[in-house]
């Protein structure tokens, strides 16, 4: 892992906020970030480049292999850091790289670090998700709830970047605040979580996002290609009882044919993985 510094960014004397995370459950992290460099335009100005990952990409008859690199970017008081693919793979490089991003922190005087994720729940979550608020200490965190965010309830691990970001928050004296949205699957992108999220930001820095509309028709895509996928399949399910009777008939209870039963999924793996529907 190797850091490379592309611009000075115009944030000297400006106090930013900074709002970091990476990829995680659902996608979240990455789309809140995603999201927020397109809606305030933000300008590159420092690289993290990762190692190159364990695998190819297959296209459909061509792979890609690409090094992973993460962005930290700026707009007009804030810095925004992550999003894209993936997190550090070996423990010493996500040291490493929340170190990093606590020095960039304190080079531009961030007193605010917010941190965004997923918070897997075993409940139906619907279309507007709770976001579930903790930090690096009590007193931030009642004030955050005064404004109807919920605290997280009972004591748990957050593992990754987006939660360890704020052990190091906390060791140097910057305030730090993970926003978790609940979600249900943690197998496919959650774009309502992640408006939950973006929605609960507003409220507590005052930025503006525009086009949140365009999380939910991301959402209602996402939606409509998993029905699809359990109609299709459904359809061929019964299609091969139907033909393994029409066998079964014709063979007179004869002894089992080889490689009978070939058009039913009878491992009960879920076919709809995440990769199908990331935009």
């Amino acid at each position: 892992m190797h850091f490379e510094k592309l611009i000075e960014p115009d944030l000297k004397g400006k106090s930013p906020i900074m709002i970091a995370a990476m990829q995680d459950m659902g996608n979240v992290g990455s789309i809140v970030i995603d999201f927020i460099n397109k809606a305030l335009k933000t300008s590159p100005f420092r690289v993290v480049y990762a190692h190159y990952p364990p695998y190819v990409v297959d296209k459909g008859g061509y792979i890609e292999f690409e090094q992973i690199r993460w962005e930290y970017r700026y707009a007009e008081r804030i810095i925004v850091f992550g999003g894209s693919l993936g997190q550090p793979e070996s423990s010493s490089d996500l040291y490493l790289l929340c170190q990093d991003v606590i020095d960039v922190a304190k080079m531009y005087s961030v007193q605010f670090i917010y941190t965004v994720g997923a918070f897997l729940t075993d409940k139906e979550v619907g279309k507007n998700p709770r976001v579930l608020v903790t930090t690096t200490n009590p007193m931030l965190t009642d004030s955050i709830v005064k404004v109807g965010l919920y605290p997280t309830h009972g004591s748990s691990l957050i593992t990754g970047f987006n939660g360890l970001i704020l052990g190091f928050a906390k060791m140097n004296n910057i305030h730090g605040i993970g926003l978790y949205g609940e979600i249900d699957d943690p197998r496919i992108p959650q774009y309502r979580t992640a408006k939950s999220i973006i929605q609960a930001l507003e409220r507590l820095t005052y930025l503006k996002f525009d086009n949140l509309d365009e999380l939910d028709r991301f959402a209602e895509g996402v939606e409509e290609s998993i029905a699809r996928r359990k109609e299709s399949k459904g359809k061929d399910e019964k299609r091969g009882r139907s033909e393994g009777r029409e066998r079964e008939r014709g063979r007179g209870g004869g002894e089992e044919e080889e490689g009978e039963g070939g058009a039913i999924d009878s491992d009960g793996d879920n076919d709809d993985e995440v990769d199908e529907y990331l935009y």
